[in-house]
Order: C-alpha cells, then sequence, then structure tokens
C-alpha cells in the first residue's frame, strides 16, 4: 500500500470515529449542524468531542479541551469545515490555529455563507494542511435539514405516514389508533425528538385529540440521550386555515405552538401564549411554500409532517416533501378506510416515483425509507 492510500485508510477511519461522535448530538443541536471532532496525534486519539447544543461549545473546543497541549502538531479530523465567524461562540478556526495542531480534515465545506470555504482558507493561511471531503456523502446525510436551509432556504421536510398492508391510514369513521405497534410509534418519537418542527393540520388533532408532543417514556434512548432530547423539544405547527381546533384542546393546553392560518391574525390565540401567522395562499388555502420558506427564516433545518391525506397529498403535490417514512402493518383495513394520501391521477404516466432507500423490521411492522424521483424520461 502507497503513502497515499494508507493516508487516505487512516483519514477515512477517524472521520468515521468524528461522525460516530456527530451522532450523538442528533437531539440536541438545533438550529445548528451535528458536528463531531477527533484529534489524532502519533497514531492515538488525544482528543474527542462533539456539539451538544447551540450556545454552547462547537465540537472542536471540547476536543482541544481533552486533548491540552497534545493538540499540538497533530491532526484534527472535524465532520463539518470549522467556523470562520463570530456568532454565539468564537470562530473554531481560531481555536485550532492557537492550538498549534499541523494538519486539519474536514468531510465537507460548511454551506453557511458565513463560512463556505472561508474556515478552511483561515487554517491554510496560517501554515497548516488542509483536506476536505473524506466521507462527504456520510457528512451530507447527517444534516440534510441544515444542508438544505443553507443553500437553497428551505427546511427538509420529511413525511412519516402509517399505513396497512392494502395503504389505508384510517377507518372510514376516522378512527386510527393503533394501525402500527409499540416499536413502530417507539421510532415515530424518535423522528419527533430529532425534528425542529412537528407539522400537522387541524383535522388530524381533532380526529385523534393530538397533543404531538415528544413522550420521553417512549423514545427508548438511554437517560442521557434522552434528557437531551426532552430538552429541546420541538415546536409544534398547526395549519388550521379557519382557525376551527378550540383553544381548550389538549394540543393547546400542553404547551405554546405556531398556528398558520389563511384567515385574518386573532389577539386570542397571543392572549392564550400561542403565535398565530396569517399566510394565505390560492383558494383560501394556507401558502405551503410561503410556511417553509418562513420556518427557514426562523432557524427551521428538519420538519416531521404528521397529518392525514389531505395535507401530506397537498404537499406532495407541490414537490415539498424530501423524504417519506412509512410505516407498514400487517393487516388489511379494507376497500372503505381511508386512502394514505389525496392525490387524484387518472393515467399512470402521472405516477409519482419513488426510490426506497431502506426497508426494515420495526417490531412486527415494516419502515420503509423512499425518497422522490422524477420520473422516467423526464
Amino acid at each position: 500500500m502507497t503513502m497515499a492510500n494508507e493516508r487516505a485508510v487512516l483519514d477515512a477511519h477517524y472521520m468515521a470515529r468524528a461522525l460516530e461522535l456527530a451522532r450523538k448530538g442528533v437531539y440536541s443541536t438545533h438550529p445548528n449542524p451535528r458536528v463531531g471532532c477527533v484529534i489524532v496525534r502519533d497514531g492515538q486519539i488525544v482528543g474527542e468531542g462533539w456539539h451538544v447544543r447551540a450556545g454552547e461549545p462547537h465540537a472542536e473546543v471540547h476536543a482541544l479541551r481533552q486533548a491540552g497541549e497534545l493538540a499540538r502538531g497533530a491532526c484534527a479530523y472535524v465532520t463539518l469545515e470549522p467556523c470562520s465567524h463570530h456568532g454565539r461562540t468564537p470562530p473554531c478556526a481560531e481555536a485550532l490555529v492557537k492550538a498549534g495542531v499541523a494538519r486539519v480534515v474536514a468531510a465537507m465545506q460548511d454551506p453557511n455563507p458565513q463560512v463556505a470555504g472561508q474556515g478552511l482558507q483561515r487554517l491554510a493561511a496560517a501554515g497548516i494542511e488542509v483536506a476536505s471531503g473524506v466521507l462527504e456523502a456520510e457528512a451530507r446525510a447527517l444534516n440534510p435539514g441544515f444542508l438544505k436551509r443553507m443553500e437553497f432556504g428551505v427546511p427538509f421536510v420529511r413525511a412519516k405516514l402509517a399505513m396497512s398492508l392494502d395503504g389505508r391510514t384510517a377507518m372510514a369513521n376516522g378512527e386510527s389508533q393503533w394501525i402500527t405497534g409499540p416499536a413502530a410509534r417507539s421510532a415515530v418519537q424518535r423522528l419527533r425528538a430529532r425534528s425542529s418542527v412537528v407539522l400537522t393540520s387541524a383535522q388530524s388533532v381533532l380526529a385523534d385529540n393530538a397533543r404531538m408532543t415528544v413522550r420521553g417514556e417512549e423514545l427508548g434512548l438511554d437517560l442521557e440521550t434522552t434528557a437531551l432530547a426532552l430538552a429541546r423539544p420541538p415546536l409544534r405547527v398547526l395549519i388550521d386555515g379557519r382557525l376551527r381546533l378550540p383553544l381548550d384542546a389538549p394540543f393547546f393546553t400542553v404547551g405554546p405552538a405556531l398556528v398558520v392560518t389563511a384567515a385574518a391574525v386573532e389577539a386570542r390565540y397571543a392572549e392564550a401564549g400561542h403565535e398565530l401567522l396569517s399566510l394565505p395562499g390560492e383558494n383560501g388555502q394556507v401558502d405551503l411554500p410561503a410556511l417553509l420558506r418562513e420556518l427557514a427564516v426562523r432557524g427551521v433545518s428538519e420538519v416531521l409532517l404528521e397529518a392525514g391525506a389531505g395535507l401530506v397529498g397537498a404537499f406532495a403535490q407541490r414537490g415539498l416533501i424530501d423524504e417519506y417514512q412509512i410505516f407498514v402493518a400487517g393487516k388489511f383495513l379494507g376497500s372503505s378506510a381511508r386512502p394514505l394520501l389525496d392525490w387524484p391521477l387518472n393515467h399512470m404516466n402521472e405516477a409519482a416515483h419513488l426510490k426506497i432507500t431502506e426497508m426494515r423490521a420495526v417490531g412486527d411492522d415494516w419502515r420503509v425509507t423512499a425518497v422522490p424521483v422524477p420520473a422516467p424520461g423526464v
């Protein structure tokens, strides 16, 4: 093996460890990205760190503190380009320079316009050897919402759906609890916990008397991770075009929420501790693209869409869903039960194409992860 190949193997090995550390922040770093850092000297890891939550030290700072003087002359592996600007914390690029590291390997450049290559440039200007692009695909997969918000000005939208084998989500009378089993419901709680926003509709809340909160006892995580997840609950956003949901509903009584409507703003929501945002669109409906842009401005990176066939269908038809998480139960609900989403199509060539990226058993159910793709020939 050549020296170059050996270095590439070692770079991938240590970056994999940095990514493992970064994943510890999956439930807590909002609105910041999940980042991990490993510092290696003479073939030994001398410092490790991960970003825990916004406003606290970044991964590089934690790793440098652990390494101490051993950081001088070492190599730092970081899953995202070190920041070069002053935010809530000082720039990590400067911290690496002061620590005297000899080399910095980043999995990818930071798409944040405030960084965007400037962190690596600052390190190179200080005489530090820099490299980028090691396990970049894995690093990008770790922060899909942060990347989409920075690159396109909208959050990543993940739609959660639960259905029977015959593609039904509820009985004709609206009864839907429970299609799937405890393991699938626990997985959904983890999807909520990792999201910046849980988005639902008045119709869904009314049908299930839902609260849309994260239930710690159902997360299935260790105590430390559960505490981190519960300390940063997602913002609950309700689309209620005609303001039908009463303010004494459980959804409102468990905590503050953002209500998005096509109607005029009413003071009673603010008086009850909630925010009411009016975004009227066509045909008296809420302007969904405008809502996503507004959420991105507020620092929202990942949206979990948990709603009925109507709202999910509206998002799907507009091309606003990035990923589907579909939980499939081994049961039939029958032809009179409700469909997965409202999306009237008349011909096969109109069918929406999905690429299934993962399928795995979750308890007695199945979890299908799929992403939209252009139709063949388009």
